[in-house]
C-alpha cells in the first residue's frame, strides 16, 4: 500500500473529531472509512447534502457503503437551486453549490461539537478547474487526502486494499455538471439527465458516462470502447431520450472527456 495511506491515518488521528462532507464517491468514501477506523463511531460523522443535483443512485450507494462500514451518516437538504447565481450556471457554478453546502454543514458540526470539517478533495483535484475548492478554503474546510498528497490513483489503490466497492467506480460529479454553461439549471433539466444516464446504464453501459445537456440537444459521452456499441443502438436511444424531452440526440465520437463543457465554453484564440 502507498505510504500516503499511513500518512493519512496519522493526519486524521490528530483530529479531535470530524464531520465529513460525504457524497459516496471514490474519494469521500475512502476518507469516511479511514475517519471511522481512526476516530471511532462517536468522534466522526459523514454528512450528505441532498438536492435535485444529487443522483438518487449515488445517494443509495452512499448509504449502502456507510452501512457496510458502520459509518454514522447524517442526511440533510441543501438549497443551491434557490440561489440565482447557481441557477445562472456560470463556469464557477460549483462555488455557489459548495458555499451552500458548507453553510449547512459547518453550523451542524459546531452544534454537535465536531472540531474539524473536511472534504474528499485529492491532490489531483488541485490541478484542475475546481471553483468549489475556493468555497471550502473560505469556510476553512480541511482536505486530508490532498494534504498528504494522495492522488486519485492512490485513492483507488487504497480503496481496493480496504475492500471498498468504490475502488473502481467512475467519477460521479453532480448532475448540474452535465448542463452546458450559461444554460439555466432547472430541476427538470437535471431530471432529464439523470433519467437518460440511468437508461444507458440499464442498457449495459459501464465506466465513464455523461449525457451533456445542450438545451434541446443531448450529447452522449461514453468511454471509446462503447461508442460503436452505442451507435448500433442509436435509434432506440434517440427515441428514449426524445421521450424525456430532447429533440436531437448525438454520440460524441471522441468519447468521454473530462471538462469537455469547459473546453467548449472557452473562446478560441
Amino acid at each position: 500500500m502507498s505510504t500516503a495511506v499511513p500518512a493519512l491515518r496519522e493526519l486524521v488521528r490528530t483530529f479531535p473529531s470530524a464531520l465529513l462532507g460525504y457524497s459516496g464517491g471514490v474519494d469521500s468514501a475512502l476518507l469516511a472509512v479511514v475517519l471511522r477506523q481512526e476516530l471511532g463511531r462517536d468522534r466522526m460523522l459523514a454528512a450528505v447534502g441532498r438536492s435535485a443535483s444529487y443522483p438518487r443512485a449515488q445517494w443509495e450507494a452512499a448509504r449502502t457503503l456507510a452501512q457496510q462500514f458502520d459509518v454514522p451518516l447524517l442526511e440533510l437538504d441543501t438549497y443551491e437551486l434557490e440561489d440565482p447565481n447557481y441557477l445562472a450556471n456560470p463556469t464557477n457554478r460549483c462555488f455557489f453549490c459548495k458555499t451552500e453546502l458548507w453553510n449547512r454543514l459547518v453550523p451542524e458540526a459546531r452544534a454537535r461539537g465536531l472540531d474539524v470539517v473536511c472534504d474528499g478533495t485529492n491532490a489531483d483535484d488541485l490541478r484542475e478547474h475546481r471553483p468549489g475548492y475556493a468555497a471550502g478554503l473560505g469556510a476553512r474546510i480541511r482536505s486530508p487526502l490532498a494534504e498528504v498528497g494522495m492522488t486519485k490513483s492512490d485513492v483507488r489503490a487504497a480503496s481496493r486494499e480496504l475492500g471498498l466497492p468504490t475502488w473502481d467506480a467512475p467519477a460521479a460529479p453532480c448532475l448540474s455538471s452535465r448542463v452546458v454553461y450559461g444554460l439555466e439549471i432547472t430541476s427538470g433539466r437535471l431530471a432529464q439527465v439523470e433519467q437518460a444516464e440511468a437508461y444507458l446504464r440499464e442498457l449495459g453501459v459501464t465506466g465513464d458516462l455523461r449525457v451533456r445537456h445542450h438545451g434541446e440537444r443531448a450529447r452522449i459521452e461514453v468511454e471509446p470502447r462503447w461508442v460503436p456499441w452505442l451507435g448500433q443502438r442509436l435509434d432506440a436511444v434517440t427515441q428514449r431520450l426524445r421521450d424525456l424531452g430532447f429533440t436531437i440526440v448525438e454520440i460524441d465520437p471522441r468519447g468521454y472527456r473530462r471538462g469537455s463543457l469547459l473546453q467548449a465554453h472557452r473562446p478560441r484564440a
